[in-house]
């Protein structure tokens, strides 16, 4: 005759099974991994629009530089400037008028009565004369007394955007010097 113990079978049973502090410590540890993948992710994210942000305002950027660069060799001569605008005038007459709009934070080129733009969300923009005639000592161009002496157009730029609500500076300042070629 065979006996059983059902006693010994069931307590063998319950002590497989979890316990609630054994089942506490587990999802908790489960919620601390989870949420340190999660602060990665948004991370490594942010990184990466900042990345492609900063590559395509690059391309931008440099898009404008060849742009200015054709203008600006074009021309022979400086007809009005300021900070934020410039006007030159190549030998036939025509006029090319390169124009940083503040409250549009673009930059503009009129010419022959078409408006292109060159830069957008452009958060500041320079522009600076020089003529030919090198600073002792110093190895920089002299500021002419009037603008259609001049002979470099310097400009100088930063343009920024937006990342999550936040503005934040993806490209660095930009500034060049062009020489005017046909004078």
């Amino acid at each position: 005759m065979v006996c059983k113990n059902t006693y010994i079978e069931l307590r063998r049973r319950a002590c497989r099974a979890y316990t609630l502090v054994e089942f506490m410590m587990a999802v908790s540890l489960s919620l601390l991994a989870a949420s340190a993948m999660a602060s990665l992710c948004y991370y490594t994210a942010r990184s990466f629009t900042a990345m492609a942000n900063s590559s395509d305002m690059a391309m931008l950027s440099r898009m404008a530089l060849d742009k200015m660069s054709r203008d600006i060799h074009a021309n022979c001569k400086v007809t009005a400037y300021a900070t934020n605008s410039i006007t030159l005038q190549d030998s036939g007459s025509n006029s090319t008028q390169l124009v940083w709009d503040s409250n549009a934070a673009t930059l503009l080129c009129v010419k022959g009565g078409k408006t292109n733009i060159y830069l957008m969300q452009c958060d500041s923009f320079q522009f600076w004369i020089y003529d030919h005639t090198v600073q002792s000592n110093l190895l920089n161009c002299c500021v002419p007394a009037v603008a259609t002496n001049a002979r470099l157009v310097q400009a100088t730029w930063t343009c920024s955007r937006q990342i999550r609500s936040q503005k934040v500076s993806t490209e660095s300042v930009t500034s060049t010097k062009f020489a005017l070629r046909n004078y």
